[in-house]
């Protein structure tokens, strides 16, 4: 191209460079010559000359759950008003995975989000150093100094319980979550120390997909609970459907909840009682967090959202 715009390589590359220290006469055929030739700049190799790519990641356990699309969602819009674009990976609910994806994921982009890892609380210190700069979502690591974006999930789960337990439902059934999940050991913790005294427990292995609620419901069922709390709404509404199949009526017959109010919750048949987290607001906290960082300015201050229960038509009184 520099050889059809009759200037040298270093003129066109301040000139792609937007650079303004270039003649206006030898800028207009430099533009001219890549117009012709249909040339346009690398992007990475401008990053690279940069010393930055303009390139942000996010680390998520799962994507298919809706609840992680929406913190995508929330940071892709608030980074791509800066000009940033979003890079995403997904450890597919494999702990042992996850320090490598997030080291091979930071090592191709400026800065990371880390959604939910699955990692220990060790783990993520150990690795720290070798991620920054990078921001963690959905956890709290004692110790940890980069800017954490969290959710009380312990409020949600007490408001849950005294939901149900208003109800007057004496026997629940918790439909668990992945072992690896923080989160579901703290939706866990809550459960057992806010049923104590109002009703029984019952805690069952299952997941966080529709289908692990599918096949966990008629389980749960079988304990004699007249609730059902799922994981999250994913397992709720996978509960919902093996109900549906059998002829068990929501909530005549068995009440039924979820957590973090997806989109799919409010057009359930019935429309699922949730706990409403703000998913989007999490991923665009994350990013003013690493905006900051970035410009080398101090981010804003850890910030722990607290959700707010969400009561819809698939929970009634205790038919019994």
């Amino acid at each position: 191209m520099a050889r059809a715009a009759q200037v040298s390589p270093a003129t066109v590359s301040r000139v792609m460079n937007r650079r303004s220290t270039v003649d206006v006469e030898l800028a207009r055929r430099v533009q001219q010559a890549a117009a012709s030739l249909g040339y346009h700049p690398s992007a990475i190799a401008q990053g690279l000359a940069r010393g930055r790519t303009e390139l942000v990641s996010i680390l998520v356990p799962d994507l298919g759950n809706p609840m992680f699309q929406s913190v995508l969602r929330g940071i892709s819009r608030a980074a791509g008003v800066e000009g940033y674009r979003v890079l995403v990976t997904d450890s597919h609910e494999m702990p042992l995975e996850e320090p490598f994806l997030a080291q091979e994921t930071r090592l191709r982009t400026d800065g990371l989000v880390l959604c939910s890892p699955r990692s220990h609380d060790q783990e993520l210190l150990e690795l720290a150093g070798k991620l920054e700069p990078f921001v963690l979502v959905n956890r709290h690591v004692e110790g940890l100094l980069a800017p954490t974006v969290a959710v009380d999930y312990a409020a949600g789960i007490r408001a849950l319980v005294a939901h149900l337990a208003g109800l007057g439902h004496r026997h629940v059934a918790y439909l668990s979550g992945p072992m690896a999940s923080v989160s579901n050991q703290q939706r866990l913790d809550t459960l057992h120390a806010s049923a104590e005294g109002r009703f029984e427990l019952t805690v069952l292995e299952c997941g966080s997909m529709h289908e692990d609620g599918y096949e966990a419901a008629d389980r749960a069922l079988g304990t004699g609970a007249t609730a059902i709390i799922g994981y999250n709404d994913l397992v709720a509404l996978g509960a919902l459907g093996k109900f549906h199949a059998i002829g068990v009526s929501v909530p005549d017959q068995v009440s039924v909840v979820g957590f973090d109010d997806i989109a799919f919750a409010r057009y359930a048949s019935p429309m699922l009682t949730t706990v409403a987290v703000p998913q989007e607001a999490l991923g665009e906290e994350a990013w003013q967090r690493l905006s900051a960082v970035l410009r080398g300015e101090e981010p804003p201050a850890d910030v722990c959202f607290t959700p707010r229960l969400e009561v819809r038509q698939s929970t009634a009184r205790n038919p019994r």
